[in-house]
Parts: C-alpha cells; structure tokens; sequence
C-alpha cells in the first residue's frame, strides 16, 4: 500500500509513478544512475574550472555558476524521488514540500536569467574582442552573477509564498514526484485565476524574455561569425555558442511547455514528462555537453588527472 498509515495529515502524498507499479524499479535505477552521473559531471567542471588557471575566464566562470546551480537543483529532487519509488511512503511533510518547491523554483529561475548572462558573454567575447577584458571583467562578472542568484531567490520567494497560500481543504495527494506550483495549485479548492495570471506573468518575464534576448544576441553573434575570416577561428566559435544553444534548447523549451500555460490545463502526465526533462535529464547532460564539445575543458580534464596538476594547486 502506497499510503503510510504513518503520515500526518499535513503531509503531502506525491502518486509519482504508482500507478505503474511496475516502472518504479527501472525508473529507480535510471534516476539513481542519471543522478551520479549529475554529481560527477558537475562537481568536476566547478573544481576544474576553479583550480585550472587556463580555464580562468568569465566564460568558465558563468560555466562553473550553472553547474553548481544543475547541481543543487537535482539535489533538491531526486533524492525524494528516489525514497518514493523504493518504498511504500509516497509522502513529504508540509515543511519538506515549502522547502523544495522555494528552492527548486529558485535554482530554475536563477537558470533563467544566468543562461541570458552566458549569451551576452558569448556576444561580448564574439562581437567585441578588442574590449572583451573590459565588458567582462572580474568584476562585472561577479556582479552579474550575484544579480542572478538574488533574483532567482526573489522571485522564488513571490510564486512559493503566493501558491501555499492558496486554501486546499485538506486536499494534500498530488500526481506528481514532487511538490511544483502546476500540481500544487491543482490541489486548490478556491479561486486560483490570480495565482495563474501572476504565474503566468512571472513564467513571461523568466523564460520568454531571457529566450528572445538568447535568440536575439545569437543573430547578432551568427553575422560577426560568419565576417571571421580563419576557418579555424570561425569553427571555434560556432563550436562554443552551439555548446550554449544546445543547454538553451534543453532547459527553456520543456519548462515553457510546462509553466506557461494556465495550471487549471496542467496534464499529469505530459507534466511528470516535462519534469523529469528539465529537473534531471538537462542537469544530468548539461556538463558532458560542454566536456564533449570544449577542447578547452577536455584538456582541463585530462591535466586534472595527472598528479602535476594536484602539486601546483597545493
């Protein structure tokens, strides 16, 4: 039986995937694999990006930001998800479920507006080299990347707040693995036309707003490419921007599907679907993208393996 007799009645009984019985063992190892290979992926792009002076540059840095985000952002998830599907205990407590969903919502929005930030750092580096060191100094990059992290956190703090204070009336299953504002406010038993309109005005100005500037900056970074005059140079930058384009296309497109839409639309399934997309599977492929497309950081990797390497970072 799926349902403790154990639980509180302020905790939240998430279904996931109990309806398919039988696709909770694969799903456990298919998750518990994805998210190893999340933790090893990440954690050696932050420490090689971090100890590896060749790699010392605004661009590894952004890179270094967005790993340590996919790297908590999976941690805020998957381990619930991986105790739901092996036990009986489907539930969360009240407070467990406020946690996740501010901090999930935190790390998605902050993805948003860092990954707007990489593609200016594409156009300054591709379009300005000669003032590149200026646009993107130490500094700059330190601010840009502080405002991201605030404002993801602001405005996790807005949805979150906005969604469990919407009345359930007891209501507390939810067919989902975890606790996201679609399925929460699925739950309400009240009006909740203020809560789409505001989520949807949020979901506008994170994902649809940073997207077209992405795009836009892109165009720009696509006619300076193609002025290059060396094929090598030429390859190079296509080969870097396409990194970016790729993780752009992995995580905004799923989550626009999901978040901007009305709730009172949300498909159960088509939403445990977009979830797992963008909560484990872009994580999980984010830092072998840029490994397997990056001679820069391949070559990191592979001096990190040496024990030269370990003696000149001590």
């Amino acid at each position: 039986m799926w349902i403790s007799n154990q639980s509180s009645q302020d905790d939240f009984i998430l279904l996931g995937f109990s309806d398919h019985p039988r696709l909770e063992t694969p799903l456990f190892v298919i998750f518990l694999v994805a998210y190893i290979f999340a933790l090893f992926g990440n954690i050696s792009i932050i420490l090689v990006s971090r100890l590896d002076p060749q790699l010392d540059s605004p661009m590894y840095f952004f890179v270094s930001n967005l790993s340590l985000l996919d790297l908590c952002y999976t941690t805020s998830t998957v381990p619930q998800m991986l105790v739901n599907l092996r036990g009986p205990d489907k539930t969360i407590s009240y407070g467990g479920c406020v946690a996740q969903l501010y901090i999930f919502l935190a790390l998605g929005s902050t993805e948003c507006i860092l990954l707007a930030s990489m593609a200016f750092d594409r156009y300054a580096a591709v379009c300005k080299p000669l003032h590149y060191p200026i646009i993107m100094s130490q500094r700059r990059c330190i601010h840009m990347a502080t405002g991201t992290w605030i404002s993801g956190f602001a405005n996790s703090l807005v949805q979150s707040t906005l969604t469990m204070l919407v009345p359930r009336c007891g209501h507390r299953v939810m067919d989902h693995f975890f606790c996201e504002v679609p399925a929460l406010l699925k739950l309400a038993c009240a009006d909740t036309h203020v809560n789409e309109a505001e989520l949807n005005v949020l979901a506008a100005l994170l994902l649809l707003v940073p997207l077209t500037l992405i795009l836009g900056t892109y165009v720009l970074i696509a006619r300076a490419v193609m002025r290059i005059r060396s094929a090598e140079s030429r390859w190079k930058s296509f080969n870097t921007c396409a990194s970016h384009l790729l993780v752009v296309s992995l995580f905004y497109f799923p989550a626009i599907s999901m978040y901007v839409q009305p709730p009172s639309s949300y498909s159960h399934d088509r939403g445990k679907i977009m979830a797992v997309f963008y909560g484990i599977v872009t994580p999980t492929l984010n830092p072998f993208i840029y490994t397997l497309r990056n001679k820069d950081v391949k070559a990191a990797l592979r001096r990190a393996l040496t024990k030269e390497f370990w003696v000149k970072t001590r």
